[in-house]
């Protein structure tokens, strides 16, 4: 399970500053499951962003949005409240943030930040992948993680290293800055790369205190010794 909290609402006022329409899309995983997100908190915020004078033309929740087949699905059933709407707000993870926004052709905002496991990670089937940073940047990159786009997790980009649009890193990769950078000139938001994020805070990658007393922290302990201990017996077989 991958563990996330709700952004403070004034961060998520500042990202749809100045539009008139936001549709709010919430995960029925993980977010529910671990009782930060789903449907109940997307009406909440659907109300908080109204207080604010920002139109929301809907809430809907798709039970995995980490399956973009799923969500490519579920989302054209919306389509009607999609066309009033400026962005996606997203109540998920950090993959669902980018699942959504590989599917839509919208830009996408995060209204949640995914809290590290401690090296612990729930599973998907796509190529997305979120680092656990605790400080959510996909509404600045056009909804493609920096970190685990960018061969060397850079959150401002480009570096000097590109050579025909690939890493020096590792030549047949693309870069990922530029495969940022042609997302967001794609939804007309290319001035987002103006703004330069501040170097992370590399204290939220490490999984709370408080919460390594959870019934969930001791359940993906327990999860994770039962399938060293199946592997260990299969080595023992052989």
């Amino acid at each position: 399970m991958i563990v996330t909290e709700m952004k403070p609402v004034d961060e998520i006022l500042g990202m749809i500053e100045g539009e008139k329409g936001v549709f709010i899309l919430c995960c029925g995983g993980c977010p529910e499951g671990y009782k930060s997100g789903g449907l109940s908190k997307g009406k909440d915020l659907a109300e908080a962003v109204g207080a604010k004078g920002v139109t929301v033309t809907g809430v809907a929740e798709i039970e995995f949005l980490c399956n973009k087949a799923l969500a490519g699905v579920k989302l054209n059933r919306s389509r009607e409240a999609l066309r009033g709407a400026d962005s996606i707000l997203v109540v998920s993870c950090g993959v669902g943030v980018q699942a959504v926004g590989n599917v839509a052709d919208f830009p996408v905002h995060p209204a949640m930040n995914t809290v590290s496991m401690g090296g612990r990670q729930g599973l998907w089937p796509g190529e997305e992948r979120c680092h656990q940073c605790g400080d959510c940047l996909l509404d600045r990159t056009g909804g493609l993680c920096p970190i685990t786009t960018c061969s060397k997790s850079l959150v401002n980009g480009t570096c000097g290293g590109t050579k025909e649009e690939h890493c020096e890193v590792d030549p047949k990769r693309p870069c990922g800055w530029l495969k940022i950078y042609q997302r967001l000139a794609a939804l007309g938001r290319a001035e987002c790369l103006k703004a330069l994020n501040a170097p992370r805070d590399h204290r939220k990658y490490d999984f709370p205190d408080a919460r390594r007393s959870t019934v969930l922290w001791a359940l993906e302990v327990a999860a994770e010794e039962t399938e060293e201990a199946v592997e260990a017996s299969r080595g023992t077989d052989t």
